[in-house]
């Protein structure tokens, strides 16, 4: 009678303690926040590398973000709000941001913006953002939950992409210079050229030189 009775006891704390009850983890991930892109050849795009932890309590992440170098060149990487302190490197094809907390009684929850990279499109094509992420290697995606143990919570297969499109740069997309303004051309002649200027001028001189001529005959 006693061991079904701690039998029970034990099922009933086994219920209690679960995730049914206490909530079940969230699973962290990571995303961009433009799912396409379409811009031209030169033309450059900011594109936010964004976390989502839900209600998990996290301390910090580590984001590798992968892209076709021959397509795109990372220019630039802004922190962004979601994290005070955030680090980066950009390689080529590769780049690596990371956002942390300033102290161990700190954490996050939630969304936001992890930091903003700067893209220049270089040729004509498609390609797609992807992270850089597998469970249980050293250098990849990660996000770590606020506990004694760093967990890492991050579900790979809930990571976001972003396609790019790239078409060729059209006519005209260039800026003008500044206080230039563009004026047509016409093969038409003007209306009053060198030509009636020269005429104004010679004709009453020929009469001149005419007159001087004939009042020479006479006197």
């Amino acid at each position: 009678m006693k061991k079904v009775i701690l039998e029970t006891i034990f099922i009933f704390l086994g219920f209690l303690l679960s995730p049914a009850v206490f909530g079940q983890t969230h699973a962290a991930f990571l995303n961009f926040d433009k799912n396409t892109v379409s811009i031209g050849v030169g033309d450059t795009v900011d594109i936010q590398v964004m976390i989502d932890a839900g209600s998990d309590q996290i301390s910090s992440t580590d984001a590798y973000v992968i892209y076709d170098p021959s397509l795109i060149e990372a220019q630039t990487i802004t922190p962004g709000i979601f994290f005070p302190t955030v680090v980066n490197n950009i390689t080529s094809g590769r780049l690596y941001v990371a956002g942390l907390v300033d102290d161990a009684a700190s954490s996050k929850t939630g969304s936001g913006a992890v930091a903003l990279i700067t893209f220049k499109a270089l040729t004509q094509g498609s390609g797609t953002l992807t992270y850089d992420c597998e469970a249980g290697v050293y250098n990849s995606s990660k996000i770590i939950l606020n506990d004694l143990n760093a967990t890492n919570i991050i579900d790979c297969g809930q990571n976001g992409t972003s396609a790019i499109t790239i078409a060729a740069a059209g006519p005209g997309t260039g800026t003008p210079y500044p206080g230039v303004t563009k004026t047509s051309t016409s093969s038409a002649l003007p209306k009053t050229g060198i030509f009636d200027n020269v005429s104004k001028v010679a004709v009453p001189g020929m009469i001149l030189l005419f007159l001087g001529g004939v009042l020479r005959l006479i006197l």
